[in-house]
């Protein structure tokens, strides 16, 4: 989801243990919850690499700010990693289907990146994360694409595909869909009205946690603009508010207040959901970012701590045009499934925060136009032709994927982007006639007849078609496109840098998660695609990918 759009949304911000930062706009109406070759149709933005963990700030609390009381203990180092204590969503991986069965696949778009910082924090710690953390589409979509974008503001989304050999399987294919969105200038966006939630329980105390998000916040003067407004609510045993509706203008007192925070205590993150959303209704403004942003290490364990309780609260607020993020700290309690689901609710992304240099990534690179909300409910349906495809499958999205009448339905929550996002899917099918074909043929047939008579004389191997409604609009609009041998490159190696370093890291999330065959040969081939593919790479974020591939190698 967008940080900022038109039709304001207030901004509440709720620093947790996995989360990210989301959009603004227009209050959406009521939803149901779903959970060179190129043609035209929607865009990313990603986090910076990691550095190690700042030391804590300490300083003292000013008086009468309203933060939780401090702890009695001296503040911890950071945790040692229990993986069995961090909670995941259980999403098996999406297998393979028959195109002649079920030639339709539907899932919505997602520009979340919290797997990818969990997973380098874990590299980096020396050891393999679990695979239930790698989700492969927030892994691909952690890096920025140059995909080509629309050509005025009306078409809000693009999308270029491509169809290559597949690296990962002998006879397979890909059809690899970029979508990017309209890039609006980053001068050009509108007023930011941000609220700051953050956990300030005891189990914050580590230096990876309260600390680590009082250095990133530290960084956000750099991202701010003199109309912008910050408020702070802090939650521990209850909630308080550290700082009032503030100006950007008056910076100092907002690092004094982001300064003045301490840990300790129990967390009562529904009492402090609530005080956020109650400050960032006294700055609301309809033609601003209204948002709050959520910051914590886990779970809520005082008050209202049912998720679907919780989901409602956000969705209602989320219809009022104030959106949720969240941003994840910490490991060994994070409660990744819930945050997941409550950003997903809120009209929010969610992200991972394991460096200051993450920080910068969040609050600067994405604290500006990319906050701008540009499409709301996005969703993708993609129907194989069963005349040229015999199987396919999706990559990654398991936690994503919708029904196919959710596509047509306008009640349907689904993903939400912002200016400049670029987002990535990729099928791996497998053409008719192909050795690596698995399904046995039917004895009678029943389909084939139907199958010959709807695409058998069509060379296309899909059809592919988008759905997203304009921020603040209540219809959403339909663009659609076929995918045939004109999009077609005979080589991997002849397909762009982009293309080929999003497969790369689709293959390395696979041999994270165990889906692909974990022999040297395949980590080698991997790793080879994505130095080769690195192409512009300003920030870094492609070499450190590389760095880390070459880490979990030597992990297995």
């Amino acid at each position: 989801m967008a940080w900022f759009g038109r039709g304001a949304v207030i901004t509440a911000v709720i620093v947790a243990a996995s989360g990210v930062l989301a959009g603004c706009e227009a209050p959406p109406e009521e939803k149901t919850s779903a959970s060179s070759s190129a043609t035209p149709s929607p865009t990313l933005l990603p986090p910076p690499p990691s550095m190690a963990v700042p030391p804590p700030m300490v300083a003292p609390a000013p008086a009468g700010r309203g933060v939780a009381a401090p702890s009695a203990a001296k503040v911890a180092m950071p945790q040692q990693y229990q993986p069995d204590s961090d909670r995941f969503p259980d999403a098996a991986a999406n297998g393979w289907m028959a195109a002649e069965d079920a030639p339709v696949s539907t899932f919505s778009l997602d520009v979340d990146t919290a797997s990818y910082g969990f997973v380098r924090r874990n590299l980096r710690e020396g050891h393999r994360p679990p695979a239930a953390s790698v989700r492969v589409e927030e892994m691909v979509n952690y890096f920025p694409y140059n995909y080509a974008g629309p050509e005025k503001r009306e078409e809000v989304l693009r999308a270029t595909a491509t169809v290559t050999p597949s690296p990962w399987k002998d006879g397979a294919k890909l059809l690899h869909i970029g979508l990017k969105g309209w890039d609006v200038a980053r001068t050009a966006r509108p007023r930011a009205n941000l609220t700051f939630l953050i956990d300030v329980s005891g189990s914050m105390s580590g230096d990876d946690r309260l600390p680590l998000i009082q250095k990133a916040l530290h960084q956000l003067g750099d991202g701010l603009r003199p109309d912008d407004k910050v408020a702070i609510v802090t939650y521990a045993g209850e909630a308080g508010v550290a700082l009032p509706p503030t100006s950007a203008q008056e910076l100092p007192k907002i690092m004094a207040a982001v300064d003045g925070l301490r840990a300790g205590g129990s967390t009562a993150g529904a009492a402090g959901i609530k005080t956020a959303y109650e400050q960032a209704a006294q700055m609301f403004d309809p033609q601003a970012v209204n948002r709050v942003i959520l910051a914590t290490d886990g779970d809520f364990n005082v008050g209202t701590v049912d998720g679907k309780s919780l989901e409602a609260v956000i969705a209602d607020k989320r219809r009022t045009g104030v959106y949720l993020s969240i941003v994840g700290v910490g490991a060994g309690n994070l409660n990744d499934a819930l945050t997941q689901r409550l950003a997903q609710a809120g009209n929010g992304q969610a992200a991972y925060l394991d460096s200051i240099l993450e920080a910068r990534k969040i609050w600067i690179e994405q604290l500006g136009a990319s906050m701008v909300p540009l499409a709301d409910d996005a969703k993708v349906q993609v129907e194989f032709n069963p005349a040229q495809v015999a199987e396919y499958r999706l990559v990654g999205y398991e936690t994503r994927m919708l029904n196919r009448t959710d596509f047509a339905n306008d009640r349907v929550d689904a993903g939400d982007l912002g200016s400049g996002h670029s987002v990535t899917a990729i099928y791996e099918f497998v053409p008719v006639g192909s050795k690596a074909v698995m399904t046995e043929p039917l004895r009678y047939g029943k389909h084939k007849a139907k199958a010959a008579a709807a695409g058998g004389t069509s060379t296309e191997y899909a059809f592919i078609k988008l759905r997203a409604k304009r921020p603040g609009e209540k219809n959403s609009f339909l663009t659609s496109w076929p995918v045939g041998r004109g999009n077609e490159v005979s080589t991997l190696a002849q397909a762009p840098d982009d293309l080929r370093f999003s497969v790369a890291v689709a293959g390395f999330a696979q041999l994270l998660r165990g889906e692909l065959p974990g022999e040297a040969k395949t980590w080698e081939n991997t790793i080879s695609l994505a130095d080769g593919a690195r192409g512009a790479d300003p920030h870094g974020w492609r070499a450190e990918a590389v760095q880390l591939m070459r880490a979990a190698q030597g992990l297995r």
